[in-house]
């Protein structure tokens, strides 16, 4: 039965969060999270911990922690400044561009440790962005915002023992990395007392991925990779065994003359000699897009990739220990209508839950793994089908041009009633990031939708250079080039459909 509930309120005006928490016989309670140390300051994060009641917020940018709902708040740390020294939240470099997360703290999976980022700014220019508020005049707000050139915070890890005490232990970096510029990108507890951490130097060019044993502070090196130009995915977390002595992980495996592209590699513990064993289960000219689970009864991992198509995400299977067993699980399952999934496993690998994203209007449906004929469907989204029935629903046509010598994917979203002979608006919509996706099977209903539907403009997207899924080479082609060559396969591709197939006003 649910007994605790914490609602998280935005307006200052408000109580910034409470827990309402009801008894069996429903008797409410409401309980403030407010530390007594901190006056008129605004709630910034708080969650619930991995058992019974724990609860972890911030206030001030620091970190406070409450065993259960009715204890007092116990202050994890001090030091924390508004805007300029954060502790378990994440600065605006760290929230935007590195973890892609406003946490940036972890709990051990007993819930008896936390790890958090020390994140300093002090020495990081500010910018001025201006806020509006409803005033005449809007109000300008300091953020840390480092360019290029400039300098970036510094970030510490710790982890603090939350079962008595209240030892806190640093993680040190490599000794390459002590005395340089470098990002933390991930963090993952694989044991009570051991935890994962990927450092990055600040050119993107080397990774070391480290195993720390908590109660020490020791850090082992697991892997290193280097690039000549930068590392992509950065924020993947390896899946390790229950003992921590396996771990797979993607990187980029050379295929031929078409460059390389991720795939899983088996990293072991098992030394012969200096060398770790290292073992590629995939290959070829598509790429791994996630690692989901290892199932080590049977010594299989589970995966989605883009061998079916870059656009498409299907469900694989592997050997760990024969890697020339690999089955896709979805690939033959409502073909026309779902080519693109995600997939969540029950802790036995029994069954697995299938969310279909499209093409088709999305669904979800139980299997039997060692059986995909035994299905049962969760949720077909009925009242959305109905609802689409009698609409005008785009029509998405996706292209494939040869730019450069690059098979790129362009899609085109265009009105129902489409004709070639009348005059259409383009509006061509452009991935801003590298390693992005701006083509896919994924189904979606949004602004273009209305767009293309009421104002019958047509709506384009081009995965050109820099995009992500197509391999290395593609991704690598914006290198030191950022703004020239992804500008050029627009104006290809905006060309390609002017000349060949349209007859439309162009639009950007």
């Amino acid at each position: 039965m649910l007994h605790c509930l914490a609602l998280t309120f935005g307006l200052l005006t408000l109580l910034p969060t409470i827990q309402a928490c009801s008894s069996p016989v429903w008797y409410r309670e409401v309980r403030e999270l407010n530390p007594p140390e901190v006056s008129d300051s605004v709630l910034q994060f708080a969650s619930w911990g991995v058992r019974d009641q724990q609860l972890v917020y911030a206030f001030e940018n620091n970190i406070y922690y409450k065993t259960d709902v009715k204890s007092s708040s116990w202050r994890l740390t001090s030091s924390g400044q508004e805007g300029v020294v954060f502790n378990g939240i994440a600065d605006w470099l760290y929230e935007e561009e590195v973890l892609h997360s406003q946490v940036a703290h972890w709990w051990s999976p007993d819930g008896s440790r936390l790890a958090y980022l020390n994140l300093n700014d002090t020495l990081v220019p500010n910018m001025l962005l201006p806020r509006f508020t409803g005033a005449l005049y809007p109000r300008g707000q300091l953020y840390p915002y480092p360019k290029v050139g400039q300098v970036n915070p510094t970030v510490k890890l710790y982890v603090v023992t939350l079962d008595g005490g209240s030892q806190t232990t640093e993680l040190r970096p490599p000794n390459s990395f002590e005395k340089s510029d470098y990002y933390i990108t991930m963090v993952k507890w694989v044991t009570e007392e051991k935890i994962g951490v990927r450092w990055l130097n600040r050119a993107q060019n080397t990774s070391i991925l480290s195993l720390c044993e908590v109660t020490m502070g020791a850090c082992i090196k697991k892997h290193v990779i280097t690039s000549e130009k930068w590392l992509d995915r950065q924020n993947e977390e390896p899946l390790f065994s229950k003992d921590g002595n396996t771990f797979f992980l993607t990187m980029p495996i050379k295929h031929g003359g078409r460059g390389s592209f991720h795939h899983i590699t088996m990293i072991s513990d098992q030394f012969n000699g200096d060398e770790v064993d290292m073992r590629h289960l995939t290959s070829g000219s598509w790429e791994v897009s996630q690692i989901l689970e290892y199932d080590e009864e049977t010594d299989t991992v589970y995966f989605l990739s883009t061998e079916d198509g870059s656009i498409q995400r299907q469900l694989y299977r592997v050997s760990a220990v024969n890697p020339f067993q690999r089955e896709c699980l979805t690939c033959s399952l409502f073909k026309t209508q779902c080519s693109y999934y995600d997939a969540v496993f029950n802790p036995d690998y029994q069954y697995v839950l299938l969310n279909c994203r499209g093409p088709g209007i999305p669904r979800t449906t139980l299997y039997k793994l060692n059986d995909m004929s035994k299905n049962d469907t969760l949720e077909k989204n009925t009242a959305l089908r109905d609802a689409l029935m009698y609409r005008n629903i785009p029509r998405r046509d996706i292209r494939t041009l040869q730019i450069n010598n690059f098979a790129l994917r362009l899609e085109l979203t265009l009105p129902i009633d489409f004709d070639e002979a009348t005059a259409h608006p383009l509006l061509l919509i452009l991935d801003s990031a590298p390693g992005g996706q701006a083509v896919s099977d994924q189904f979606v209903l949004d602004w273009d939708s209305v767009l293309v539907s009421s104002d019958n403009v047509i709506v384009a997207r081009l995965d050109g250079s820099g995009s992500g899924f197509l391999g290395q080479r593609v991704l690598h082609e914006v290198h030191q080039r950022l703004g020239t060559v992804e500008v050029q396969d627009q104006i290809a591709a905006v060309e390609y459909v002017l000349e060949h197939e349209l007859n439309m006003i162009w639009k950007l």
